[in-house]
């Protein structure tokens, strides 16, 4: 990019979209559909020093870490690409990091398609320009199936689970459209929650055969335990989800894909990989082998310590103070000064995604080297100790999760330490960095 500073932000203030639904709604539904989607601390708005950096480079890195993983192979002049597509999951705000940039990030670095799980996130990315295929995984739209209108008109492909969606979507393209609406169909094999359950596959499979205004393009499933070193439970829901696959080759109905794997599985297991895989955590930077035990695949774990961290959480130092033996810090005293100590406040707390649970317990990095937490983390400020930082200053760099280089060495703290601290997985770590943090996109 042509910007002298290396951060820009894409991100945009998203408007309030209100669309028409189906013009004869039941009585009690509203006649209209509204979607909001949050605003963002805005880069530009930015005053406090907390921000969260996304290094778009080391994205586009992670991708083509799983492309060589699954064995995808990019088209050549006169060639065909080979091997699983490889699909970019968005959800959450793609974890956490921003979905519109990191989007049009994997947009311009040729990833095939795009999942999110709720309409309002694909509505999202449409109103930001991004023209790639997406599936809706989420798969609800309520008691009236209310949103299918609103994928057909983004023209996202929903991922459906039971008679009443494929009604409706028949019903919607009867009125809207003059060919059939592609969508794609969750089989449940062991995940438990969202999806058509093996003795109501048959029926629903007659159903859609039955109904041309449909097109099913995709059948897919959601694992468990592809992250386990037992891998077990997994091939028993393979096993299931060929079952699946077998029936509608009875009827005749071969989809144009299969997918099931999701990061773990994608890296570990090829068998499970079938004509796409859905990246997610991995794509982040992120291990998807959260086990405390050594994952029992080379390749994987090879492929996985290849990956690089995109997000940056940083802040800085706003006041120093000298804090004298037995004073406290922070809500509840919980801290006590064993000897003087030099007391450094940031301006970040839990509000920002800073866990509460690190209280007297995480550090930080300041000038490459950790300073422990002192006290309670507060909605908005955390006090760390700083006494064995030599040279801290006001305005010095506070890193709360990546890397740091400086004067006194270099360490990172990483989203899988933070986890194994406040007893949780680095997915809820990323994607717990709020709105109020603004995003800026580093395009090495």
């Amino acid at each position: 990019m042509s910007h002298s500073n290396p951060f820009e932000s894409p991100e945009r203030a998203f408007e309030t979209t209100q669309r028409s639904l189906d013009p004869s709604p039941p009585a009690e539904a509203s006649e209209e559909l509204r979607v909001h989607r949050p605003r963002r601390a805005a880069p530009a708005d930015a005053v406090r020093p907390t921000r969260a950096e996304i290094n778009l480079g080391n994205l586009r890195h992670n991708l083509r870490v799983i492309e060589r993983a699954v064995g995808r192979v990019a088209a050549a002049p006169g060639r065909a690409a080979a091997g699983p597509e490889v699909w970019g999951v968005l959800k959450a705000d793609a974890y956490g990091h921003g979905a519109s940039a990191v989007a049009r990030t994997l947009e311009r670095a040729g990833v095939s398609g795009l999942c999110v799980a709720l309409l309002e996130e694909g509505l999202e990315l449409r109103a930001a320009g991004i023209t790639l295929p997406i599936v809706v995984m989420g798969g609800y739209y309520g008691p009236q199936q209310r949103g299918l209108e609103e994928v057909l008109e983004a023209g996202l492909v929903p991922v459906l689970y039971h008679r009443e969606q494929v009604e409706r979507l028949a019903q919607l393209t009867r009125d809207r459209r003059e060919r059939p609406t592609p969508f794609h169909l969750k089989v449940d094999t062991g995940m438990g929650r969202l999806g058509v359950r093996g003795a109501d596959l048959d029926a629903l499979f007659d159903q859609i055969v039955a109904t041309p205004e449909v097109e099913l393009v995709g059948l897919m499933s959601h694992l468990a335990c592809a992250d386990a070193p037992d891998p077990e439970p997994t091939f028993a829901q393979l096993r299931l989800f060929e079952q699946a696959k077998a029936a509608l080759a009875r009827r005749g109905v071969v989809p144009r894909f299969y997918h099931v794997a999701n990061s773990a599985a994608a890296l570990a297991l090829p068998t499970s990989r079938y004509g796409a895989v859905r990246a997610g955590i991995a794509l982040y930077g992120v291990s998807p082998f959260a086990s405390r035990e050594p994952y029992p695949v080379e390749a994987a774990r090879s492929a996985a310590a290849e990956l690089r961290p995109v997000m940056r959480v940083q802040s800085e130092i706003v006041a120093l103070r000298e804090i004298p033996n037995g004073e406290a810090i922070g809500y509840g005293h919980t801290w006590r000064a064993n000897g003087a100590r030099t007391i450094a406040t940031m301006p970040i707390g839990y509000a920002d995604g800073l866990w509460r649970a690190l209280s007297n317990r995480g550090s930080v990095l300041v000038r490459g080297k950790r300073a422990p937490i002192a006290g309670v983390v507060s909605m908005d400020l955390t006090a760390v100790d700083v006494t064995d930082i030599a040279g801290a200053s006001l305005g010095d760099e506070v890193v709360v999760l990546g890397a740091q280089d400086g004067p006194l060495g270099s360490d990172q703290i990483t989203a899988d330490e933070i986890a194994a601290i406040v007893g949780t997985i680095p997915w809820e770590i990323v994607t717990n960095i709020s709105r109020r943090v603004p995003r800026f996109f580093r395009e090495p």
